[in-house]
């Protein structure tokens, strides 16, 4: 048994225990078993996920995630967002920074004491208007990976889907396997805004906001003319974050996704 300091921050919603594992505090072997431990909502600090802060030969740090079934993930946008204010408060970058992830690297800016900017990779596998029938219902979904795999459907009222029961239908469906998905559901209100609801894989629930969803929301929300770019969401914990993203002979880059993430509080465990 060890003592580890921690800290907790949010972001839109999402919540993370974070962990400055430089020096390997938490041993690969034992990451996924300690963030199932940590996040455990009844019997631990609880998260949605674990992020430890590593040590990188090719940036200012390394992101390591875990989602609170102790699934690794290779990236997490709130996450992200979370990590560099975790960096930001340890004093090991100012206020611009470059980290590593398993999906690539990532630059981030603190805009201010709670909003963070990310700006991401491209995103890669776009398909459009793939037709499911899930029980009693027909579905046109659209995905991308933004990071992690993404199903997003359009809605017209986000108030009346079924998120639990669809999401989780939808994120096993043989069409995403062997590895599932994530699954997004979108209704287009005025303004270039839309609302978003996630089932989120790893947590396998609905979450308050998850920040490749929304990104990957945004960007195809554009791709069908149904918003211009910059798209503002709206998240089920009824925060507000932004993205903004480039569109060039049929390549999506320049993916920025802007919110808040927010410190919690801070302590010590014992693992």
């Amino acid at each position: 048994m060890k003592n580890i300091n921690f800290y907790k921050l949010t972001a839109a919603g999402n919540d993370f225990v974070l962990i400055d594992n430089r020096n390997n505090i938490i041993r690969e072997s034992e990451q996924s078993a300690v963030a199932l431990k940590l996040c455990d909502r009844k019997y631990a600090i609880g998260a949605d996920g674990l992020i430890l802060l590593e040590k990188s030969e090719k940036a200012d740090f390394r992101m390591r995630y875990y989602n609170s079934d102790g699934s690794h993930a290779s990236m997490c946008g709130n996450g992200g967002r979370s990590i560099a204010r975790f960096a930001y408060e340890l004093g090991i970058v100012k206020q611009n920074m470059k980290f590593e992830t398993d999906a690539g690297l990532i630059t981030a800016d603190i805009k201010s004491e709670t909003v963070v900017n990310l700006a991401l990779y491209d995103p890669k596998d776009l398909q459009l208007d793939i037709k499911l029938q899930i029980e009693d219902k027909n579905f046109e979904i659209s995905s991308l990976n933004t990071g992690v795999p993404h199903a997003v459907i359009f809605v017209d009222d986000i108030e009346k889907i079924n998120v639990f029961k669809y999401g989780r239908l939808i994120r096993h469906h043989e069409k995403f396997a062997p590895a599932g998905t994530n699954v997004n559901f979108v209704q287009v209100a005025q303004n270039n805004t839309i609302l978003v609801r996630t089932y989120e894989r790893g947590v396998e629930d609905e979450t308050l906001a998850c920040g490749t969803g929304v990104t990957a929301s945004s960007i195809i929300a554009a791709i069908k003319n149904k918003v211009k770019v910059p798209v503002k969401i709206i998240t089920r914990g009824k925060d507000k974050l932004s993205v903004n993203c480039s569109f060039e002979n049929s390549k999506i880059s320049n993916v920025f996704l802007e919110g808040p993430a927010i410190v919690a509080f801070k302590g010590t465990v014992v693992v």
